[in-house]
């Protein structure tokens, strides 16, 4: 299929059609092949005037914490509100294999197989921060076939939750009622990103729950107070970082949740920080594409390649100082450039 078939695919709206396009569109994004990189360009200056209408929800937490369980439950309650609802869940790649299980949508077997409902696992492969690289390209596709509500879903595994929130309008954190003291969250910075934090299985032990939502309660009011956070807590302006309980298992919650990030959503856009915070991200993005390709020309180049074996040998064996092998290979790129 050409770029102009897939577009007209997927502005078909709900239909087959429409899903088999945009599994066209994610492959051919995510393809590393030259000839499929410039129609993948094609493509996205087509389908950019149909996309950024929709509300772009990032979710991560550690493995254990339900997000498959709690993103189906939200995914059902939205369609029953009348919400066209995507689903981008990453799965990290691993280092040894290179391979991924890719097990979310079989996690998620209600949500899957609903008209209303899009879910596309996609594997890390070995990206910083155990997002896909192509993951933002993929919601722009959501967007452009008018799913108005796309969520992101990662493993948190560190930087990843720093991925997440750098491409979404809300980052949520989910943590466990009994998952240790809220400093060592803080520790990892982890809390001064989220705009929400949900306390999951809060049925299993409501009185776990209720200390851990008091203690992360503290905490974003701590982080508020310090200004550091871009949640200056004495601006009213501003939203202020909530944390909910809830039960996916029960659908217990649900509602509740959707209430926050409704309020977040109405907030931020008066003030202007929604639409501020989309251009620092379209920003990064370009940003981040400049530094994979220079990355990618740079190991392709021919001066580096028979460099790169003998360097590299020396560096592991001691003989050589990483730095000064650095050097010596950019050295050569620039010679050849």
């Amino acid at each position: 299929m050409t770029p102009e078939q897939i577009l007209q695919g997927l502005l078909q709206g709900p239909a087959p059609v429409q899903r088999r396009a945009m599994a066209k569109a994610i492959t051919l994004l995510e393809s590393t092949r030259t000839d499929h990189r410039a129609l993948a360009d094609e493509l996205l200056a087509a389908m950019l005037p149909h996309t950024g209408q929709s509300f772009r929800l990032g979710i991560s937490g550690v493995p254990g914490v339900g997000k498959s369980t709690f993103i189906e439950a939200l995914g059902l309650y939205l369609i029953a509100q009348g919400h066209r609802v995507a689903v981008l869940t990453i799965d990290p790649s691993s280092t040894v294999s290179g391979g991924s299980i890719l097990g979310d949508k079989t996690r998620m077997e209600l949500l899957s197989v609903h008209e209303r409902a899009y879910i596309r696992p996609s594997p890390s492969s070995g990206t910083l921060g155990g997002v896909a690289e192509k993951t933002r390209e993929s919601m722009l596709v959501c967007e452009a076939a008018d799913y108005d509500v796309v969520i992101v879903e990662t493993v948190g595994v560190g930087q990843s939750e720093t991925a997440v929130a750098n491409m979404t309008d809300m980052f949520v954190l989910m943590q466990l009622p009994n998952a240790g003291d809220d400093l060592q969250a803080i520790k990892k910075g982890v809390m001064e990103i989220a705009d929400l934090v949900v306390i999951n299985k809060a049925d299993i032990d409501a009185i776990a729950a209720t200390r851990a939502e008091l203690q992360i309660t503290s905490a974003l009011q701590l982080l508020g107070m310090h200004g550091g956070s871009g949640h200056a807590h004495a601006d009213t302006t501003l939203w202020h970082p909530k944390v909910v309980q809830l039960s996916a298992l029960l659908g217990q919650g649900v509602d509740n949740f959707w209430a926050a990030v409704s309020e977040f959503r109405s907030l931020q856009t008066a003030n202007g920080r929604l639409g501020l915070r989309r251009q620092q991200q379209a920003l990064s993005w370009m940003w981040e594409r400049i530094d994979a390709e220079l990355k990618h020309n740079f190991r392709a180049q021919p001066g580096v390649q028979s460099l790169l074996p003998q360097l590299s040998q020396q560096v592991a064996a001691g003989q050589l100082a990483a730095s000064t092998a650095a050097r010596q290979l950019l050295s050569a790129y620039q010679a050849q450039s």
